[in-house]
């Protein structure tokens, strides 16, 4: 060999253009020989290719086995540049968790974004080992594998990247890689300002002619400032005698939530179940989950008499409690983990759900809201949750 290596550890360092079969070819090499390959590495940025990998030279091998010859002479045959250095055997390493830091934005990620989120990541322990983009075509999105000390105070890196996230407009998704992270069967919606733009209450509440004193209610309740069976109560009693025929109208003109129909029809397609929980009412919940093809609806249903409303609210009042038991009774009637659920609502009486779920997501939520849950969402469409689920195969999202 070029020098005596017999016994040691050499890291080998490929890099250049990109092409089928480079890595079939150079780990024939090795292949051919006693040497053993103890550990590898492979990404490709802009066409091109990083390899490295790390192998043991065999104690046995004779003046005439020279591995590192042949790999230097195929890497120059197929335009590539290739390295190596002899390395200590690896310690032992403190014990950690592997993360996945989803980062996506409405614009291009800059460097700045890049920086910052990588001082935090530094600053807790926490060791980057991959970085991917995982939109096609424009760099709006990253995928960051990282290594997490198992104990870290997982509050405070969030209330950290919260504010990076805030400061730069990129949602940011710390998820654990675990087995769980893509096998995610069922996605649970509140409805309102969620799966929905606006609050229906406070449709029917203008509709009424008290718009201002029920927004006033509503407000107070998305906040947490007010109990929300008390707070539903007080605003359905003030829409007493509305005509029922007006809900119709009002339906019409239901704005939804950009992305929410391409993120339902790539969840259906690939074999979710979803449902939306809602404490608004059944007659907009049903009607939703007709056009969007949901599979399970459930609201609060609103007494009708002579075709005008009475003021008065029927059966069990969906409320936060109600929302977390309603995700674990479909869990179950589907025979899915909880795990396995997505959660996503913006209001204080969603909180209970998304701490149900395996993955519970605060979308364009309220401040509070977005402290207590474990993920949020604040800046783009709905379809940008599909790259927090590890769904990337299809065209770009955002």
């Amino acid at each position: 060999m070029p020098q005596k290596l017999n016994g040691k550890d050499v890291l080998v360092k490929v890099s250049g253009p990109d092409n089928p079969g480079i890595t079939s070819e150079l780990m024939n090499i090795i292949k051919k020989t006693n040497n053993s390959l103890l550990d590898m590495g492979q990404s490709v940025t802009h066409g091109l290719l990083s390899l490295s990998f790390v192998i043991n030279i065999s104690e046995e091998n004779d003046e005439h086995d020279h591995v590192l010859k042949d790999l230097l002479f195929a890497a120059n045959n197929l335009n590539l540049t290739l390295d190596y250095k002899v390395v200590e055997p690896k310690a032992k390493s403190k014990k950690t968790e592997k993360f996945i830091l989803n980062c996506v934005g409405v614009k291009p990620i800059s460097a700045a974004f890049v920086c910052d989120i990588a001082t935090i990541l530094s600053q807790h322990g926490i060791n980057i080992k991959r970085i991917d983009k995982v939109s096609p075509n424009l760099f709006k999105s990253l995928e960051i594998s990282t290594q997490v000390p198992v104990g870290l105070n997982y509050q405070d890196v969030k209330a950290e990247l919260l504010r990076t996230s805030n400061g730069h407009k990129v949602d940011v998704a710390f998820l654990k890689d675990d087995i769980f992270r893509r096998s995610k069967r069922l996605i649970v919606f509140d409805m309102d300002s969620t799966l929905i733009q606006t609050e229906v209450i406070d449709e029917l509440a203008d509709a009424c002619g008290v718009g201002e004193e029920i927004r006033e209610i509503t407000e107070q309740a998305m906040n947490g400032e007010i109990d929300f069976n008390e707070s539903l109560i007080k605003r359905v009693s003030k829409l007493k005698g509305l005509e029922a025929s007006k809900m119709q109208g009002i339906l019409d003109k239901l704005p939804l939530t950009p992305g929410v129909e391409d993120f339902i029809q790539t969840i259906k397609t690939l074999g979710f179940k979803v449902a939306v929980i809602s404490g608004g009412f059944t007659f907009f919940a049903d009607a939703l989950k007709e056009k969007l093809g949901l599979d399970y609806a459930f609201a609060n249903e609103l007494e009708i008499v002579d075709g005008k409303l009475t003021g008065n609210v029927l059966g069990t009042i969906i409320n936060a409690e109600q929302k977390a038991l309603l995700v674990k009774l479909i869990s179950q009637q589907e025979g899915i983990s909880l795990e396995q659920v997505v959660a996503i609502g913006d209001g204080a009486n969603d909180l209970p759900m998304l701490a149900t779920a395996g993955l519970g997501i605060a979308f364009h939520a309220k401040e509070i809201v977005k402290k207590e849950a474990e993920q949020h969402m604040s800046h783009g469409p709905m379809t940008t949750i599909l790259y927090f689920l590890g769904i990337t195969d299809s065209a770009e999202l955002i």
